[in-house]
């Protein structure tokens, strides 16, 4: 669609949430802001939404007032939930749920960013949708909706549902967002604007790879590695894991001895606990309930290991 056709000024509303992510806010708006410099008129009106039109605090400290998304929701084009911070902060909007299902009726796509989505799948707003989640919170919400699996990409949209995982990721997709409006070469230009010169695709990964993350490049141990953070649950041992990677238990044990400088048991153990961590930082599970997620045979076992290497029990962390 040319500038020329786009008369329509489109209102993005952002129900923030306290302790919503600085960062994700500002990569989500500036970029509908440059649109209308750069247009010369106004495409996007952008209008930050609470639920009780309070001011919210964002993680770094900053207040931005806010309009009642009861009165303005309904004039939104599109809505996103911005949040971050846990659990505690998310069950602040339990009391708007149902006004985000109404808009959604009304024809207003709804979106998610970072833990935004969490909040939109308490909704019952991501039954059945492809989306994703900022990957710090996916195991909290597949732990909370088991019948949901949220992606790991930077974005995603599904029709009127519209996700994405925080960050700077919101550049990639409001660059998409605006192209789907106002064609490739406009966007082009609002992300040139930014410095913004390698725009991710979607699908694109949120973490750095498992070779950087883990400082190896050899293929059996990142085969090995990327199988426990896929089997914390129901660990495998050492005989399963190195058949896996095709390699003996004795080659296993030196791999990981001379490239991660710990053990086979240590290094899965310690994948298990910082697992452990996320769920009792952000999900509601008790901690009998995540000594069993992450595959601790007691809750005990769970509190005498997490002690050990963070310092503070699971009970200080909750």
């Amino acid at each position: 669609m040319s500038l020329k056709a786009s008369a329509v000024t489109q209102t993005f509303g952002f129900l923030l949430i306290e302790n919503f992510a600085l960062m994700s806010y500002a990569s989500a708006i500036e970029p509908l802001r440059a649109a209308n410099l750069l247009a010369g008129k106004t495409l996007y009106n952008i209008r930050p939404l609470s639920c009780d039109g309070e001011r919210v605090r964002c993680s770094a400290g900053i207040e931005v007032p806010c309009e009642a998304i009861s009165a303005a929701g309904s004039e939104c084009h599109t809505l996103f939930v911005c949040a971050g911070g846990g659990p505690s902060d998310w069950a602040q909007a339990q009391g708007i749920y149902g006004v985000l299902r109404r808009l959604s009726r009304q024809g207003v796509r709804i979106g998610g960013i970072s833990s935004g989505s969490y909040v939109l799948a308490s909704a019952g707003l991501l039954d059945n949708r492809d989306f994703t989640i900022h990957w710090e919170h996916a195991p909290a919400l597949k732990e909370a909706f088991p019948h949901l699996l949220p992606r790991q990409a930077r974005y995603v949209l599904d029709g009127n549902r519209i996700t994405c995982g925080g960050g700077v990721a919101p550049l990639d997709m409001m660059h998409a967002v605006v192209a789907e409006r106002l064609g490739p070469a406009f966007a082009r230009r609002v992300s040139d604007w930014y410095l913004h010169t390698a725009v991710a695709e979607p699908g694109a990964p949120q973490r750095a790879s498992t070779v950087e993350r883990f400082g190896t490049r050899h293929p059996a141990l990142i085969s090995v590695l990327e199988k426990m953070e896929a089997t914390i649950e129901r660990p495998l041992d050492r005989s399963a894991m190195a058949a896996f990677a095709g390699v003996s238990t004795r080659h296993l044990d030196r791999l990981f001895t001379q490239q991660l400088k710990s053990s086979f048991l240590e290094k899965y153990k310690h994948i298990r606990l910082q697992h452990a961590r996320r769920l009792l930082e952000q999900s509601p599970l008790s901690i009998a309930e995540v000594s069993f997620a992450t595959g601790f045979s007691s809750p005990g076992h769970l509190s005498r290991s997490f002690k050990a290497y963070f310092g503070v029990s699971p009970k200080t962390v909750r």
